[in-house]
C-alpha cells in the first residue's frame, strides 16, 4: 500500500511525517501547478469548485509516482466537499486508475468508523503508537504555523527583498526533515533563529490585513494566486482566520489544547450577523471578519472558490459587517480561469486604498 492525500499548501509536512511515523509508505504529490489544475479540470465537473479539481489532479500526479491508495478526509452538512471524496474517487475509476479510498469522516459524527479506518491503516501499530504518531504530526503542524506567522510579520519589513522567502522556504525544509521529537525540536529552534535573523525595519509602518474565507482556498497558496505574498511584497502584514493547528484542534482534538482561537469564538463573533451553521466556513468567516475588524485591522480580504455555496452566503453577510465598523472588505473568487495579473492589479488598488485610509485617520488624530 501506497498511500497519498491532497495536497493542500504545508499540509503535505505534518500528515507525511504522522503516516511515516506508522511505518506507512507515503507519497506525496507534487505542489500544485498549472499541469495539476489542467488535469484536474479536464477531467472534473465543470461547475464543481477548484479544490475538487486540483484533488483530482494530485491524486493523478501522485498515481504516475506509484500512489495506490488516498486518504481524503470528508464533511458533514451542506457544504459539497462531504462527497467530493466519493466523485474524485469514481472519475479516477472511469479513467482507468485502480486506486484505494480511505474516506476519514468527521470524529464528532463517525467516530467508531473513523477509528476502524486508522487502526486499519496502521497495521499492527498499537493505539499508544498511533497516539504518538497523531501528536508527533500535531506537533509539526503547530511548527510550521508558527513559521508561517513569522514570515507574515517580516514580509512586509524586510530590509532585503526576498530574504524572508528565503529563509521561509528553508525552514519548512528543516520542519520536513525533521523524523522525530528530538530532532524536531532542535528543526523548530533552528527555524525560529532563522526567521528571527531576517533584517527587518521594525518602525516601518505597514497595514494589516485579515484573510478569511474557505479553508482550501486560504492554506493553498497556488490557488490563491500566492496572496499572502503578494500582500507581503506590497508592504501588508497579513493573518490568516484558519491555521492547520488550529483546526485540527477544532474538528479533531475537540478543543483540547488550550491558548488556540476557536470556531466556537468565531461563531459567537458571527451571531448579531448570521445565527446558524450554512457549511464549510461561512459561519466562521462572518465572526472571524469581525473579530479582526474589532481588533483594529485596516481591512479584510475574503477569498474561497468559485461556486462555494457558504461562502457565498457569508459573502452577502459582510457588508453589515463593513457597516457597522467600517473597515473595508474586498472578495477573492478563484478558479482555472483566474489570472495573475488581474489579481494584483485588484490588490495593489485595496492595498493603496487602506494605506491612504490609514494616513488620514492617523492626521485626524494628531
Amino acid at each position: 500500500m501506497r498511500v497519498t492525500f491532497p495536497h493542500m499548501g504545508n499540509l503535505f509536512i505534518p500528515v507525511k511525517a504522522m503516516l511515516q511515523y506508522l511505518g506507512v509508505d507515503v507519497v506525496v504529490p507534487p505542489p500544485s501547478s498549472k499541469r495539476t489544475l489542467t488535469i484536474g479540470a479536464k477531467y472534473g465537473p465543470e461547475f464543481a469548485c477548484l479544490p475538487l479539481k486540483l484533488n483530482l489532479g494530485n491524486f493523478i500526479e501522485a498515481s504516475e509516482k506509484g500512489a495506490d491508495t488516498i486518504i481524503m478526509a470528508g464533511g458533514c452538512g451542506p457544504c459539497r466537499f462531504g462527497y467530493y471524496a466519493q466523485i474524485e474517487h469514481a472519475i479516477l475509476k472511469e479513467l482507468g486508475y485502480d486506486m484505494k479510498l480511505i474516506g476519514l469522516e468527521p470524529p464528532q459524527k463517525h467516530l467508531t468508523e473513523l477509528l476502524a479506518k486508522i487502526k486499519a491503516l496502521s497495521g499492527t501499530s498499537s493505539w499508544w503508537h498511533i497516539f504518538q504518531a497523531i501528536r508527533f504530526g500535531y506537533r509539526k503542524a503547530k511548527a510550521v504555523d508558527e513559521v508561517e506567522m513569522a514570515a507574515f510579520r517580516s514580509r512586509p519589513r524586510e530590509l532585503t527583498p526576498g530574504s524572508t522567502e528565503k529563509a521561509y522556504a528553508k525552514s519548512l525544509e528543516m520542519l520536513d526533515r525533521a523524523d522525530s521529537e528530538i530532532a524536531l525540536a532542535e528543526a523548530k529552534r533552528n527555524a525560529d533563529e532563522l526567521m528571527s535573523a531576517v533584517a527587518v525595519d521594525s518602525k516601518k509602518a505597514v497595514v494589516k490585513v485579515g484573510l478569511i474565507g474557505e479553508i482550501y482556498t486560504l492554506l493553498d497558496p497556488f490557488s490563491n494566486q500566492y496572496l499572502e505574498r503578494t500582500l507581503g511584497r506590497l508592504g501588508t502584514e497579513v493573518d490568516r482566520s484558519i491555521y492547520l493547528s488550529e483546526w485540527v484542534n477544532d474538528h479533531i482534538f475537540m478543543g483540547l489544547v488550550k491558548g488556540l482561537r476557536s470556531r466556537k469564538k468565531a461563531c459567537e463573533a458571527a451571531r448579531p450577523y448570521l445565527r446558524h451553521f450554512v457549511g464549510g466556513h461561512g459561519q466562521e468567516s462572518v465572526g472571524n471578519a469581525v473579530n479582526f475588524a474589532r481588533a483594529g485591522y485596516d481591512g479584510i480580504i475574503q477569498v474561497f472558490p468559485f461556486t462555494c455555496m457558504p461562502e457565498i452566503v457569508a459573502e452577502s453577510i459582510l457588508p453589515e459587517m463593513r457597516s457597522d465598523y467600517g473597515t473595508p472588505v474586498m472578495t477573492m473568487i478563484m478558479d482555472e480561469h483566474t489570472g495573475e495579473a488581474g489579481t494584483l492589479t485588484r490588490l495593489e488598488a485595496f492595498v493603496d486604498l487602506l494605506a491612504r485610509k490609514k494616513e488620514v485617520k492617523e492626521v485626524s488624530c494628531k
